[in-house]
């Protein structure tokens, strides 16, 4: 269902990232664990980046100044400015992607949007945080490619009080088609993370109203269980790894 078109082949100079034409896009959105907190303690980032998390001439990241780059650790950096940004899926989930596809494909291009403690509610069509996504999403393009799907992990700040939560998959819903009229894309697929922990008392709630959506390309994947550093709240820097492998595998389902 989800099925990367195949490039012409290209000469990429890893030492100057190119104007490149075709990449296979996507977004990253969310709230923190999206945005990556694996590896933060005390306001610091330790620095330490996994095998699969490593830097790809084939992986690009769009930066704040809506430039292409190689992509780096940690993705959301400039972008989830008032918070320490550490490993997040990102990278694991580009370098998987590649791995899985092997020549069928070129270069992943990364579109970090993803800001710490938001509410859905923040991300509402009209929204700063949603204007913002659109147009990153759009700018994105300006040197060829197409958005192949929308990462999104986020609620946790949804858990706080039951009003929230059962309102959840109503504007979740909601985002996601405004999002596929806004981009041009009906059927653009749309990959949401089933929360791992919450700020509140009503996980399951969302949780239920995540797993309950009934949309095409609409795909669900549990980060429960998943092991959660000391603050319950954020995945770990080994947990945000399994979770990247974990969104590659959804979005290539047949490989």
């Amino acid at each position: 269902m989800f099925k990367l078109i195949p490039w012409f082949s290209m000469l990429f100079v890893a030492d100057l990232i190119p104007v490149l034409g075709a990449k296979d896009i996507f977004i990253l959105a969310g709230q923190s664990n999206m945005a990556g907190r694996g590896g933060v303690n005390h306001g610091k980032w330790d620095g330490n980046v996994p095998p699969e998390c490593q830097p790809n001439p084939s992986v690009l990241r769009f930066t704040a100044n809506l430039a292409w780059e190689e992509a780096r650790e940690p993705l959301h950096a400039d972008i989830d400015v008032e918070h320490v940004c550490g490993i997040g899926p990102g990278m694991a989930f580009a370098n998987e992607i590649i791995r899985i596809h092997g020549s069928g494909i070129g270069v992943v291009g990364l579109v970090p949007c993803a800001v710490g403690g938001t509410s859905i509610s923040k991300w509402e069509k009209g929204s700063r945080l949603y204007n913002q996504m659109v147009m990153r999403a759009n700018k994105s393009l300006k040197d060829g490619g197409a958005i192949r799907a929308i990462l999104w992990y986020q609620g946790e700040s949804d858990t706080v009080s039951k009003e929230n939560a059962e309102a959840y998959q109503g504007k979740l819903v909601k985002l996601i088609q405004d999002l596929r009229f806004d981009l041009k894309l009906p059927s653009l697929p749309f990959i949401q993370v089933g929360l791992a922990s919450g700020e509140g008392k009503y996980v399951e709630t969302v949780r239920k109203a995540q797993t309950g959506i009934k949309m095409e390309n609409v795909k669900v994947v549990d980060a429960k269980g998943l092991p959660l550093k000391p603050d319950h709240l954020h995945l770990t820097t080994i947990s945000e790894v399994k979770l990247g492998l974990k969104l590659a595998r959804a979005f290539s389902p047949k490989l």
